[in-house]
């Protein structure tokens, strides 16, 4: 089938937008991979597919597709491209929107400056429902947030562990730009105490408002920017007592705005997201 995409990036979390509303969309999930691969696709951390709503409240349903072909419940950055693409291809003339995903509901919002707001809910925090196997482990008390320890690779890792929508395993390390994201990042993305596998964060805190953020996305990889994973890092280390909310969250592809007023309030998240390119593509 013909396939017309556009190509977009939030802080350089790449993405394919499919309109899903005026054009037939069934792919395997064969088909997905192809179109992520950076050689013999258009190449994506994730694929966003823009669907009509199930319900009459909400705008738009939101599908993600990680490069690995598997469907996932969330993708922050994502959501933020989601409203740019529906209001530059004259699908909405709202600034903000309500978007039905697999894991809730989102409202994106367009600001004046250009950046997008997303109200990403309000994050779980039992880990059962994250979720994570506690079972036989003896956690640690860092303010009020429960460290638990994580076997990776005969070394403990001592994780918060968040959902934003999605699972997050996320720990503080003295050097984002050192620390070891390409061979801890895997390990912990399968590790057995994850049933639906995890994204990794790695978070060097540098004052009570800015950190440095690396994570190693489940079925994607390391990206260049994660936003669930700049909320989860952001909650985690509010809880931990290591943050205060706003924070500054530099990724190595660009810069978050994260806002956690703590409990049951909802993460908001702020930032960039760009459209690339427009194509169409035999798959």
């Amino acid at each position: 089938m013909k396939l017309k995409f556009t190509k977009m990036h939030g802080a350089g979390n790449d993405f394919v937008v499919i309109d899903a509303i005026n054009q037939r969309v069934d792919l395997t999930p064969a088909q997905w991979k192809l179109l992520a691969d950076r050689r013999f696709g258009v190449g994506a951390d994730q694929m966003l597919v823009v669907e009509k709503p199930a319900s009459p409240q909400m705008d738009f349903r939101y599908r993600i597709y990680n490069a690995d072909g598997g469907e996932v419940e969330q993708c922050g950055n994502g959501a933020r491209a989601f409203v740019r693409f529906a209001i530059e291809k004259g699908l909405t003339d709202k600034r903000a929107i309500k978007v039905e995903t697999m894991s809730g509901v989102i409202e994106p919002r367009l600001e004046t400056d250009g950046n997008i707001t997303v109200d990403m809910g309000a994050p779980v925090l039992d880990p059962a429902s994250v979720p994570f196997d506690a079972a036989g482990l003896q956690g640690k008390a860092e303010g009020d947030d429960t460290l638990w320890p994580l076997d990776v690779g005969g070394r403990t890792c001592w994780i918060s562990v968040v959902s934003m929508g999605n699972p997050h395993a996320v720990q503080v390390v003295d050097d984002a730009a050192t620390a070891r994201v390409e061979t801890d990042g895997p390990v912990i993305e399968r590790h057995e105490r994850f049933p639906k596998r995890v994204n990794a964060g790695f978070m060097q805190i540098a004052n009570k408002h800015e950190i440095h953020l690396r994570v190693y996305e489940r079925g994607a990889g390391e990206t260049l920017a994660c936003g669930t994973g700049a909320c989860a890092a952001v909650v985690a280390g509010i809880r931990r007592g290591l943050l205060a909310s706003p924070v500054k969250v530099n990724t190595r592809g660009g810069v978050l705005s994260i806002a956690w007023q703590g409990g049951d309030s909802h993460v908001m998240m702020s930032g960039p997201a760009v459209s690339v390119f427009d194509g169409e593509i035999d798959i």
